[in-house]
C-alpha cells in the first residue's frame, strides 16, 4: 500500500510541475554556472597550443547561451561575469593574473561580457516564453481533462467525484466540493480525509451569496488558509469549491484565474444537469397529461356509451311502452341488460387493473382441469359470439394445474372477447391447450386482420389501441389485465401474426406449483 501511495504521489507532483512550469532551481543553478565555466576553462586550456586566446571567446559563450537555456537568467549572467574573469586570468598576458598586458582586450572583456548578457537575456526571455506556453498548455490539457469526465457525469454524486479528483490532480493540496441542501452547504465529495470545520462552512456560505472569492490569497478573509471558489453559473451559484493547497506553486493572480476556470467548468456541468433533469421532468409531466387526458377521455366515452344506450331503451319503455309490441319492448330491454354487462365488464376492467397495479392482488391457487376451464369461458361469452365458429384443440391426458380458477378465467374471457372484436362478423376463433416442458399453454387465435408488427410489443400496454381502422373500440385494458394477471402466475403472454392473417396469443403458465407454495 505504501508504495502504491509513494507512486501516486510522485505522479501527481510530477503533473503538478509540469502543470505550472519549470521551477527555480535556485542556488543550484548559480552552482552549475559555476562548473560550466570552470569545464570550459578547462577545455580551453586543453585547445591553448592549437588557438589564439581570441578564439577561447566563442567556449564562454557557448556556455553563457547553455546557461541562459537550462539555468535560468540569473545564472546565465554570473556565467558572463565568471566567464570574463577566467579568460582574463588563465589566457590572457601575464597568465594567472588579473593585469592585462595589451590593452586591446579591455575591449574583449567589454564584448565578451556585454553580449553575453545580452544573449543570457535574449535567451532567457524566450525561455521564459516557451515556459509560459508550456505552462498555459499544461493548464488548457487539465481543464480538457476536467470538462471531458465532467461531461461523461449522468448524474450528481459522480460529478462531484471527478471534479474532486481532476482538481485535486492538478493543483495538488486537499479539495472539497460543497452543495446547497436544505438551505445549508453540506460537503458532496472531499478528498480523502479532509473536511472543512463549522466556522469554515460560514466563510463558505459568505463565498456562496456573496459570489465572490474568499480566503487565502484573497482580499476577503485572507487570513483563512484555506481557499473558497464559488461556482458561478450564469444566473446562480451552484456551490462552493474549498482547496486547502500545499504550497504557493503560481502567481496569486494566476492561481485565481485557473481555480475560477475550473470551477466555471464545474458549474457550468452542474447547471447542465439541472437543466436536464428539469427537462426530464417536464417531459413527465407532459406525459402524465396526455396519459391522463387520454384516459380521460377513454373513460367519459366508455361509461357515456352503454349508459346512454340504457337510458334511451328503458326511457322508451317507460315513455312508450303502451305503444310498443312485446317483441319491440323485450328487444329494448334485451339491449339495455348488454349495455349493462358491457358497463360491468368495464367498471370490473378498471378495478382489477388498479389491483394489479397496487400489489394487492392475492391468488388462490388450485389444481384445475384445463378442459373446465376452456369450457367455463366459452359458456361466459356465448351470449356474444353470433355467427362466429369456435374450434377448440385441446391435448389429450393434460394434468392438473395450479391457478387462480377465478382469475384465468378471467384472462380467457379476455382473449376470448379480443378475438370476437377483431376476428369480424362471420370470423372463427380457435382455441388450444398443451403442454410443452414444464408449462402449459393456452392459445386464443382468431382470423381477423391482425396486428402491425410495429405494434405487436405493445398491445398488452394499458391504455393501448391498435391503429387499425377494421377494429373496434375498446379500453385498452383487456389484454394489460391478462398480462398482470399471468404474470402474477409466474407465466407470460406473446403475441404473433398467423400466416395467412389473424392473430394467436399464447399463455404460458408452469405446470407445477412453486417450490415456496408448496412448502406453504
Amino acid at each position: 500500500m505504501s508504495v502504491n501511495a509513494g507512486k501516486s504521489t510522485l505522479e501527481r507532483d510530477s503533473f503538478r510541475e509540469r502543470l505550472i512550469g519549470i521551477r527555480d532551481l535556485g542556488p543550484v543553478g548559480y552552482l552549475a554556472a559555476v562548473a560550466m565555466v570552470a569545464a570550459a576553462t578547462v577545455i580551453c586550456n586543453q585547445a591553448r597550443p592549437y588557438l589564439s586566446p581570441v578564439n577561447m571567446v566563442m567556449g564562454y559563450l557557448l556556455v553563457v547561451v547553455l546557461a541562459a537555456l537550462f539555468l535560468g537568467r540569473r545564472p546565465a549572467m554570473l556565467s558572463a561575469f565568471l566567464g570574463v574573469l577566467a579568460f582574463d586570468f588563465f589566457f590572457v598576458p601575464p597568465r594567472f593574473s588579473f593585469s592585462v598586458e595589451e590593452k586591446e582586450y579591455l575591449m574583449t572583456f567589454f564584448a565578451l561580457f556585454t553580449v553575453g548578457i545580452v544573449i543570457s537575456s535574449l535567451v532567457a526571455k524566450a525561455r521564459e516564453r516557451l515556459d509560459a506556453l508550456k505552462v498555459r498548455e499544461r493548464q488548457t490539457t487539465s481543464l480538457y481533462h476536467l470538462s471531458r469526465d465532467l461531461a461523461a457525469a449522468t448524474d450528481i454524486a459522480s460529478l462531484v467525484r471527478a471534479a474532486v479528483e481532476n482538481i485535486e490532480h492538478s493543483v495538488g493540496g486537499e479539495v472539497a466540493l460543497l452543495l446547497p441542501r436544505e438551505g445549508e452547504l453540506q460537503i458532496a465529495a472531499a478528498s480523502k480525509g479532509f473536511a472543512p470545520e463549522r466556522d469554515r462552512l460560514e466563510i463558505a456560505g459568505w463565498c456562496l451569496r456573496s459570489r465572490r472569492m474568499a480566503g487565502a490569497g484573497c482580499d476577503s478573509h485572507g487570513g483563512d488558509p484555506l481557499t473558497y471558489v464559488p461556482l458561478k453559473a450564469l444566473v446562480e451559484t451552484h456551490g462552493v469549491l474549498v482547496l486547502k493547497l500545499e504550497e504557493e506553486t503560481l502567481h496569486p493572480a494566476e492561481l485565481h484565474r485557473l481555480l475560477n476556470a475550473y470551477a466555471t467548468q464545474v458549474a457550468i456541468a452542474l447547471e447542465r444537469l439541472r437543466l436536464l433533469q428539469q427537462a426530464q421532468e417536464t417531459r413527465i409531466l407532459k406525459e402524465r397529461e396526455n396519459l391522463e387526458r387520454a384516459l380521460l377521455n377513454s373513460i367519459s366515452h366508455d361509461l357515456r356509451t352503454p349508459l346512454t344506450a340504457i337510458t334511451g331503451a328503458l326511457s322508451a319503455v317507460l315513455e312508450e311502452g303502451e305503444k310498443l309490441n312485446s317483441a319491440s319492448r323485450d328487444e329494448l330491454l334485451e339491449n339495455a341488460r348488454e349495455e349493462a354487462a358491457r358497463l360491468n365488464r368495464f367498471v370490473g376492467n378498471l378495478l382489477d387493473m388498479t389491483r394489479l397495479e397496487a400489489g394487492v392482488l392475492q391468488l388462490k391457487k388450485e389444481p384445475c382441469d384445463v378442459q373446465d376451464l376452456v369450457g367455463t369461458a366459452l359458456g361466459a361469452v356465448d351470449p356474444r359470439l353470433g355467427g362466429v365458429e369456435v374450434t377448440v384443440r385441446l391435448a389429450p391426458e393434460l394434468p392438473l394445474v395450479p391457478l387462480d380458477f377465478v382469475l384465468m378465467l378471467q384472462v380467457l374471457v379476455n382473449l376470448l372477447d379480443n378475438a370476437l372484436k377483431h376476428g369480424g362478423a362471420g370470423g372463427s376463433i380457435e382455441v388450444g391447450a398443451y403442454a410443452e416442458g414444464a408449462r402449459l399453454v393456452i392459445e386464443v387465435a382468431d382470423r381477423g386482420p391482425g396486428v402491425p408488427e410495429e405494434s405487436l410489443a405493445r398491445i398488452f400496454e394499458k391504455f393501448y389501441r391498435t391503429p387499425v381502422p377494421e377494429v373496434v373500440g375498446g379500453t385498452g385494458l383487456g389484454l394489460s389485465i391478462c398480462r398482470g394477471i399471468v404474470e402474477a402466475h409466474g407465466g407470460c403472454v406473446r403475441a404473433a401474426n398467423r400466416p395467412g392473417g389473424g392473430l394467436t396469443i399464447a399463455v404460458q403458465v408452469p405446470l407445477l406449483a412453486e417450490p415456496e407454495e408448496e412448502s406453504r
